[in-house]
């Protein structure tokens, strides 16, 4: 059983990032472009380009949550997004309360320990890292043979 569920973790993975990337980006869509119900509070609106902190979070979930959908630059974006939904806990919602139930924090919670687990995993089977990072066989024969002393 164990074997089985190893060889599927790349796809379990994978599947898991397409998720989170949807769902970051649709926070992001939702706050820039009023879609999917709108930014929060604004009963169906958008923020005001350029407000701070609010329009640069939307921007990096929109922009970050594509890329990591995608896969492409997983690390990178995951590591960033994750940042700032670290930002948005600490400095928006834990000031309110303590824990992440009673100070509407759960959704920047999980987005910042799931995009920081992509950080160290990668992005799984279905992304464009793994096919950029592919090699071709003509490039491998082109390398020049190791020197051994």
């Amino acid at each position: 059983m164990s074997a089985r569920l190893n060889d599927a973790q790349p796809y379990a993975l994978g599947l898991f990032r397409i998720v989170v990337g949807l769902l970051f980006a649709c926070h992001g869509a939702a706050s820039l472009f009023g879609v999917l119900g709108g930014a929060a509070g604004t009963r169906g609106g958008t923020l005001e380009a350029g407000a701070w902190p609010g329009w640069y979070a939307a921007v990096i979930q929109l922009v970050g949550g594509l890329l990591v959908l995608l896969g492409l630059g997983t690390r990178v974006a995951a590591f960033i997004a994750s940042g700032s939904m670290a930002y948005a806990y600490f400095k928006v919602h834990q000031p309110g309360a303590l824990w992440p139930m009673e100070n509407g924090g759960e959704p920047s919670a999980m987005f910042c320990w799931a995009l920081l687990l992509l950080v160290f995993t990668g992005s799984g089977a279905f992304g464009l890292d793994r096919l950029l990072t592919r090699r071709s066989p003509a490039a491998d024969s082109a390398e020049p043979a190791p020197v051994t002393a």
